[in-house]
């Protein structure tokens, strides 16, 4: 063989390896390009729904009312309510805390006592659910091991929380009376001053009653430390929030607050509170709760829709009660009757507004996810979670009520939330706090 033969076969044997190594190229950079489409509308929901299935939902605040509690009318009922079994079990709602609210009155033995009689109805009417309307369908956690177990087992899971310590009244043994009955968590005050903590409310007219929290606020924050049981800042001031941070030697939540960057209402945290709450290691429940979530949206469709329920209330001779405060002046019974009248002034409102096309838009799942967004953005994603304050006037549209749970998974995903972190912002993060603050009270209890 010549050597121009050997020359043009060395060429072609080169070439051939060039030939094969840019077909690899191209075929591994076409690979890559299509792996980088974004998915269709179909894939990104189905992969939400396997997530959504996946981890464990959790919402740390449904408020109830022990009307439902009933052996005629409980929550094995899709009732008109925002959360009962039905709904949790078509939206896919694992874990709902339910809520023994009380509302804030005189500083008296008298309505110290009228309280304790309101808390202990809705501790009952919780019990009564796990024990003897549903406990083959909704089981009571207390840790979160029982969370995991009673998931895996296909149930519902129950938790408790405390809204406003004014129930304890004077009497320190009331935190162990109520962390015996299920209580994980309690807020020191909700809207207005306790015998414990400022609220919020405060801000409003900048008086307070303790600045900060009370010589007995202090103890029961010990106490709760003691025995187990979260501490929640999401009513209480902003300076009683500061003390009791420096106070615990556990960490604490905000059951359900959203981001006062992006919303200025005082149950909202500020970006130093998120600090803090970071430094403490506690947790944010971000709360779909529309005026805390975007307020120019919330007011100008809210004043639209008033119009319209005014009108309604008025054709079906209802008297109509629009703010809070009203509403906190009823007796028990008195606001059962308005939630029920409500309930169908409400439906004929919706229907008449659904014929509406330039009806002010909705505070929606989006603006929500923003606000948990930024959250993780600020303190990072171990420190924030998820919250509705459902029964209770929370709910936005895309999650009005339980069983559109999966709204959220979706949002979520849609946003390139993978499984793990959508996994702790559902649950993994609040049961990580009950863990941390169970086990500190174990070693305080030892001392």
């Amino acid at each position: 063989m010549n050597s121009n033969t050997k020359s043009l076969q060395a060429f072609t044997v080169r070439n051939m390896f060039k030939l094969v190594f840019l077909c690899l190229i191209l075929t591994l950079t076409s690979c890559k390009k299509e792996a980088e489409q974004p998915m269709t509308e179909e894939q990104l929901i189905a992969k939400a729904k396997e997530i959504h299935e996946r981890v464990i939902t959790l919402d740390t605040h449904c408020d109830i009312n022990v009307n439902n509690f009933t052996d005629s009318i409980n929550y094995t009922q899709e009732l008109e309510n925002q959360v009962n079994l039905p709904k949790m079990k078509k939206g896919g709602l694992d874990v709902a805390w339910f809520i023994v609210y009380t509302g804030q009155d005189t500083l008296i033995d008298e309505g110290y006592a009228k309280a304790y009689e309101n808390a202990m109805s809705k501790f009952d009417a919780i019990h009564r659910l796990v024990e003897e309307i549903a406990p083959d369908e909704i089981e009571l956690a207390t840790t979160s091991d029982d969370v995991r177990r009673i998931n895996a087992a296909g149930k519902k899971v129950a938790m408790i929380g405390i809204e406003n310590g004014y129930p304890i009244g004077m009497d320190i043994n009331n935190v162990k009376k109520f962390y015996d009955l299920g209580g994980r968590y309690m807020s020191l005050a909700h809207n207005g001053h306790s015998q414990l903590s400022d609220s919020n409310t405060g801000e409003a007219d900048n008086v307070w009653l303790h600045n900060g929290l009370s010589d007995f606020g202090k103890e029961v924050i010990k106490e709760m430390n003691k025995w187990g049981m979260m501490i929640d800042v999401s009513h209480p001031s902003k300076e009683a929030m500061r003390q009791m941070i420096e106070l615990t030697k556990a960490p604490i939540i905000a059951s359900h607050s959203s981001a006062r960057a992006l919303c200025d209402h005082s149950r909202n945290l500020d970006d130093e509170q998120l600090e803090w709450m970071k430094q403490n290691g506690g947790v944010v429940q971000t709360v779909a709760f529309t005026s805390y979530v975007n307020t120019e949206k919330n007011d100008a469709r809210t004043e639209k829709s008033r119009e319209i329920q005014m009108q309604v209330a008025d054709s079906m001779g209802i008297k109509w009660i629009t703010s809070r405060a009203d509403f906190g002046k009823l007796t028990e019974d008195e606001r059962a009757a308005f939630m029920e009248n409500r309930s169908k002034v409400m439906n004929i409102v919706d229907a008449k507004i659904e014929k509406m096309p330039d009806f002010p838009e909705a505070v929606n799942v989006s603006d929500f996810v923003d606000h948990i967004d930024y959250m993780v953005e600020k303190i990072g994603l171990d420190h924030v979670g998820i919250s509705s304050d459902f029964d209770g006037g929370g709910g936005v549209d895309g999650w009005n009520d339980a069983s559109e749970t999966f709204n959220v998974t979706l949002e979520l995903v849609r946003r390139g939330y993978t499984e793990d972190e959508i996994s702790k912002l559902w649950s993994g993060n609040l049961l990580r706090v009950l863990d941390e603050v169970q086990e500190v009270a174990k070693k305080l209890q030892a001392e």
